[in-house]
C-alpha cells in the first residue's frame, strides 16, 4: 500500500454502499511514517434484512490493528449512524475524540451507559473551529442539517485539501443553528479543492429537500384543529423539529409530555448546550393522566415502527403509562427509511384498530429530509469544485445517481464500496488496495461478528428452531431410562410428536454398537446425528441440534 514518496488516500470501513454504519479512514503517508484519521463512528440497524439482529457496526479491525498510527477519530455530527458506535468501539481504537458541544453532550451520556466517561480523551470544539492533528490540519464548516451542529470537515495535508461533508443540507432557515455557510464553502473552493466525499442519501430526488420552516407553520395549523389527545412521532434526533412540535402545541394550548428514552436523552443533551431554551420543561409520562385530552400533546418515540418502542407499545395497548384510542390523532412527522414499510405498517394498522386517526407526510407537510436533494448537491459543486468525488452514505443505486451529477458538474467521480483504498494524490485518483471489511453485531453487551458461528447459529434457530435432548448413559454404555426432548419453538411439550421423536431417538441409541456408546464425544456426535435423524422424519426440518449426555 505504501507509496515511494507518500500519498494521501481514503478508506471507507462502513457506510460506503450502504447507508449507516459510517466509519471512515484517511490515510497521510510520507516515507517512514504513516498516519490515519478517522472520521465518524455509528451503528446500523438489522431491519427486515436481518432480523436476528437489534444493532450492527462495522469491524474496525484494520484500523485497531493501527491505533498506534491513528492520530484520532472526529465526528460529524451526533447522528446514531455516526455517533452511535463510539462508545462500543472506542476500547479497540484508544484515541482522542474530538467532536462539537452538543455531539460531545450526547456522546457523553453513551459513554457514561458502558462505564468509559472518564477513559475516552473527548475533546470539544466550536462549531467552526480547528484541529490540528499532523500531519492532517483540520477546520469545521457549519452546515445544516436535521440535528445541531452539523459540520463539513475541511482536511488539509500537503498533497492536497479533501471536503469530507458529513450529512448536510441547504436549508435557508434551519430553525435550530445557522444555515450552512456558503460563503466557507465558496472560499475554500476558490483555493482548490482535491477531492469531495460527499453525502449520496438523496442523490436520486430531483429538486430540494426543503425547509424546516415550512415543517413548522403546517404543524401549528393542523394541531391547532385537533381534539382529543395528539401524539407526534418524528426522529428524536431532530432538535429543530421538537421546538416546532412544542410551540404548535403551545399555540393550541397544549401541553407536552416526553415518551421515550432516546427522546428524553435528546431533550437533556440539547438543553445542556443551551438550546430549547424558551420552552418550558417537558412533562413526563407519569404527568400525562393529569391533562385533560384536549390539552395534552405526546411527543413519541417509534417513528420508525421499532418494536419496542413507545409508540409500537401504545399501538399494542401495553404501554404501562399512556393509550390512545377513538378520537385521538397520531402525526407521523417523519418519513419511512426503507426498509421499515412493514414495522410501521404494522404499528399504524394497530392505531387505526383501536379508533386512532392517522396523519402522515403523505398527505400532509410535516417532514422535510435533512440530507440534500439534487439542486443542492449541484450547488455544492458550483461552490467548492472540486477535482474529484467520491460519493458515499448511500446504497449503491444513490453512488451511482451522485456520481452521474459528479460529472456533469465537472467533477471526476470515483465510486467505491466499503473496504476499497483510493489513493487520491499524488496522481490520478486509483485504487490501489483493499482492506478486510465486516459487520459487528451488538448481542447484549457484547460485540459478535455478524457472518460468526454465533449469529449462524441465531439465523438457523431462527428459522428451523432448535432442539435439545437428555441422554443417561452409564460406563457400560446401557442408556438408561428414557430420553427427555426439548423443542422450543418446534414442538409444544405436551405435543404427541415430542414423545414420539422421543421414543424414535430412542431405538436409534440402542442400535449404536456398544463400543461407541462407551465413549463419549463419539457417542455424543453419533446422538446429535441421530436427534437430528429422528425430528427430520417426523418434521422435515433441520434444527439446531443439541445433545446433553449425562455419564453415570
Amino acid at each position: 500500500m505504501d507509496s515511494e514518496n507518500g500519498d494521501l488516500a481514503f478508506l471507507p470501513l462502513g457506510g460506503t454502499g450502504e447507508i449507516g454504519m459510517n466509519l471512515n479512514l484517511y490515510r497521510y503517508n510520507e516515507p517512514g511514517k504513516e498516519r490515519w484519521l478517522a472520521v465518524d463512528c455509528g451503528i446500523g440497524f438489522g431491519g427486515s434484512e436481518h432480523p436476528e439482529v437489534d444493532v450492527l457496526m462495522a469491524d474496525p479491525a484494520f484500523i485497531a490493528d493501527r491505533r498506534d498510527k491513528l492520530v484520532g477519530l472526529v465526528i460529524t455530527h451526533a447522528h446514531e449512524d455516526h455517533i452511535g458506535a463510539v462508545a462500543w468501539l472506542w476500547p479497540r481504537l484508544k484515541c482522542a475524540v474530538y467532536a462539537t458541544p452538543f455531539a460531545a453532550a450526547v456522546l457523553r451520556r453513551k459513554l457514561a451507559e458502558t462505564g468509559l466517561v472518564n477513559q475516552v480523551r473527548l475533546h470539544v470544539i466550536a462549531p467552526g473551529g480547528s484541529i490540528d492533528l499532523s500531519p492532517f490540519r483540520l477546520r469545521f464548516i457549519r452546515m445544516a442539517h436535521s440535528i445541531p451542529e452539523a459540520q463539513a470537515l475541511v482536511i488539509d495535508t500537503p498533497l492536497g485539501t479533501v471536503l469530507h461533508t458529513g450529512d448536510w443540507k441547504l436549508d435557508p432557515t434551519p430553525l435550530i443553528g445557522p444555515p450552512s455557510d456558503e460563503a466557507a464553502l465558496a472560499e475554500l473552493g476558490a483555493k482548490g479543492v482535491l477531492a469531495l466525499v460527499c453525502d449520496s442519501t438523496n442523490a436520486m430526488v430531483e429538486g430540494h429537500s426543503g425547509s424546516e420552516r415550512d415543517v413548522r407553520r403546517n404543524l401549528s395549523a393542523l394541531i391547532r384543529d385537533l381534539s382529543g389527545r395528539v401524539a407526534v412521532t418524528c426522529f428524536a434526533s431532530n432538535v429543530a423539529r421538537m421546538e416546532s412540535i412544542a410551540l404548535a402545541a403551545r399555540d393550541a394550548g397544549r401541553s407536552v409530555a416526553l415518551a421515550g428514552r432516546s427522546l428524553r436523552n435528546m431533550d437533556a443533551a440539547a438543553r445542556d448546550c443551551g438550546y430549547l431554551k424558551g420552552l418550558p420543561p417537558f412533562l413526563t409520562e407519569d404527568d400525562i393522566d393529569d391533562v385533560p385530552d384536549d390539552n395534552i400533546l405526546i411527543l413519541v418515540t417509534g417513528s420508525q415502527g421499532e418494536p419496542r418502542s413507545a409508540l409500537a407499545r401504545i399501538a399494542q395497548d401495553n404501554h404501562p403509562r399512556v393509550s390512545l384510542g377513538e378520537g385521538d390523532t397520531v402525526i407521523f412527522s417523519s418519513r419511512v427509511i426503507p426498509g421499515n414499510e412493514r414495522a410501521i405498517g404494522t404499528v399504524q394498522d394497530n392505531l387505526i384498530r383501536h379508533g386512532v386517526r392517522l396523519m402522515t407526510d403523505q398527505d400532509h407537510m410535516i417532514h422535510v429530509s435533512g440530507h440534500p436533494a439534487r439542486d443542492e448537491l449541484r450547488r455544492l459543486y458550483t461552490l467548492v469544485k472540486p477535482r474529484y468525488a467520491v460519493p458515499v452514505h448511500g446504497e449503491w443505486r444513490h453512488l451511482s445517481a451522485h456520481a452521474e451529477l459528479a460529472r456533469e458538474a465537472g467533477a471526476t467521480p470515483f465510486l467505491l464500496e466499503d473496504g476499497d483504498i483510493i489513493s487520491l494524490a499524488p496522481g490520478r485518483p486509483a485504487i490501489i488496495d483493499s482492506a478486510p471489511v465486516g459487520k459487528l453485531v451488538l448481542d447484549g453487551t457484547r460485540l459478535v461478528p455478524m457472518h460468526g458461528e454465533v449469529m449462524s447459529a441465531r439465523r438457523r434457530m431462527l428459522f428451523n428452531g432448535l432442539i435439545v435432548a437428555s441422554l443417561a448413559v452409564d460406563q457400560a454404555g446401557t442408556i438408561l431410562g428414557r430420553p427427555r426432548i426439548s423443542a422450543p419453538g418446534l414442538l409444544d411439550p405436551e405435543d404427541v410428536e415430542t414423545d414420539r421423536v422421543a421414543g424414535e431417538f430412542l431405538d436409534i441409541m440402542r442400535d449404536l454398537p456398544a463400543n461407541l456408546r462407551r465413549e463419549d464425544s463419539g457417542l455424543a456426535e453419533a446422538a446429535r446425528a441421530a436427534l437430528r435423524r429422528a425430528l427430520g422424519r417426523r418434521l422435515g426440518k433441520r434444527p439446531m441440534v443439541d445433545v446433553h449426555l449425562i455419564r453415570v
